[in-house]
């Protein structure tokens, strides 16, 4: 008993994941493709793939749950948005809001290269 209770408070210590994939291989693919795509809520720079937090873990648990309850990809991620917002992907969907984050390198590097041809032609009269 005492193993257990060590094993249990050392395994997640080390990153090492007691969690259980779905027993069917192809709903488990589709569950791992997924986590890929979700940002985890306290990491931002990581995918609930690659991230140790708990709220990760809590993310997995829950596509698994939900794809063994027979939901689609689509579904999934359209509960998750709404109740996180656009920030829970990976790669955020091109609208209205996230228009300027898309266009904003552009942007600054048309803004720029004006900027430097004002400079030069200037200095050249």
């Amino acid at each position: 008993m005492a193993a257990l209770a060590v094993c249990l408070y050392i395994f997640p210590a080390y990153g090492l994941s007691l969690e259980a994939p779905l027993p069917d291989a192809a709903q488990e693919l589709r569950a791992k493709g997924l986590f890929r795509e979700l940002r985890c809520m306290v990491c931002q720079g990581e995918s609930i793939a690659d991230s140790p937090a708990d709220v990760a873990a809590d993310l997995r648990r829950e596509v698994r749950s939900r794809i063994a309850a027979g939901d689609s990809e689509a579904e999934i991620r359209g509960e998750l948005v709404s109740r996180f917002g656009d920030s829970i992907l990976m790669v955020p969907p091109l609208n209205a809001m996230t228009g300027l984050l898309w266009a904003g390198p552009l942007l600054v590097l048309g803004l720029a290269s004006l900027l430097l041809k004002r400079y030069f032609t200037t200095e050249a009269s």
